[in-house]
């Protein structure tokens, strides 16, 4: 018994988001240090084997109410289920023929989840990279991420863009434009160009679980004021593809002073049409005064920066560790 196991890593957002769901451009890249995996092995029924992430054993009431708030009432099988019949239903629509043999599938996950690091969709894009690998089927990569989303979004009611599916496929750091799209297999593709991840400053991330807070909060209340034509959001939205295509140029001419104002103003910009939980203010302002630059990573309750040297790192770990915060270097390769 030959046993399939497949990984997608963590994303962080570097320039541009949130327009990456509202027709914009965004830069975006993966982190290894964490990941989502899948194994998957030939078995005698189909089975979803439950992972220690969606434990239903409890110490105390109190504890089962705190893992509601960092977790929600949902683990990552519903994750697996919706990704399997979406691969299914791709089939199908294609006629592409599928062997009967059943399988064992289990997932497991070191993103820390509700903090903006693209942990819903690591589980999906791993799920795929089994089941494409155990059938012996071809689905383009630039497909994949437009079938990842309609997953999300049509199986479970997930409001996201395609940011952190096309970064999670691609890997590496990605360029990506949403301004213009192109049916591609009949999904809608953006244009996603490769950024050679050399061309990177030094990178941190930043998290605190204990002030996350659910993707579908911030998106629900952003997408709500886009599609009302709220002036100052769809401004916001084209000043943010602004930032991801100078963030571009700045990266390809290796200009990383450039590179962090951009991050800061890509903050700033944010904080200027939404209201932003004083603990996630406190992050950034804590990482900012040691010189280093600081934004979200995601839809919040992660930053991600650039910071000048191994002594400002140390300094970043020291103080985001006062608040609360876990500090760590972004390793891309």
């Amino acid at each position: 018994m030959s046993l399939i196991q497949k990984r997608a890593y963590a994303r962080v957002g570097l320039l541009g988001n949130p327009s990456d769901g509202y027709n914009g451009k965004v830069i975006a890249v993966i982190l290894r240090n964490f990941w989502a995996q899948v194994s998957l092995a030939e078995w005698d029924q189909l089975e979803i084997v439950s992972s220690r992430n969606d434990d239903s054993r409890f110490s105390s009431i109190r504890d089962l109410t705190q893992d509601v708030k960092l977790h929600g009432y949902y683990g990552g099988i519903r994750l697996v289920k919706a990704a399997i019949k979406g691969f299914v239903d791709y089939c199908d629509k294609r006629n592409i023929w599928l062997h009967d043999r059943n399988f064992m599938i289990r997932y497991e996950t070191t993103i820390p989840r509700q903090v903006g690091l693209a942990g819903s969709s690591a589980i999906v894009v791993a799920t795929l990279r089994a089941l494409i690998e155990f059938y012996g089927i071809e689905i383009a990569p630039r497909v994949l991420p437009s079938l990842v989303l309609s997953i999300e979004r049509e199986e479970l009611g997930i409001p996201a863009g395609l940011q952190d599916r096309v970064a999670q496929i691609y890997e590496g750091a990605v360029f990506m434009n949403f301004a213009v799209f192109e049916t591609v297999d009949d999904f809608p593709c953006g244009t996603y160009e490769p950024i050679d991840p050399a061309l990177l400053p030094p990178l941190y991330v930043a998290f605190s679980a204990q002030t996350s807070e659910p993707t579908e909060v911030f998106h629900n209340n952003l997408r709500f004021r886009f599609e009302r034509g709220e002036p100052e959001v769809v401004q916001a939205m084209v000043a943010f593809a602004d930032l991801a295509e100078q963030g571009k140029a700045a990266l390809l001419a290796r200009d990383w002073g450039a590179v962090s104002r951009l991050m800061n103003a890509n903050f700033d910009l944010r904080r200027s049409i939404c209201r932003i939980p004083k603990e996630q203010i406190e992050m950034v302002e804590t990482a900012r005064k040691t010189g280093s630059s600081a934004k979200f990573a995601g839809s919040g309750g992660a930053i991600v920066g650039t910071y000048a040297n191994e002594e400002t790192f140390a300094e970043l770990q020291r103080e985001l560790e006062k608040i609360g915060s876990l500090c760590v270097r972004v390793k891309v390769v």
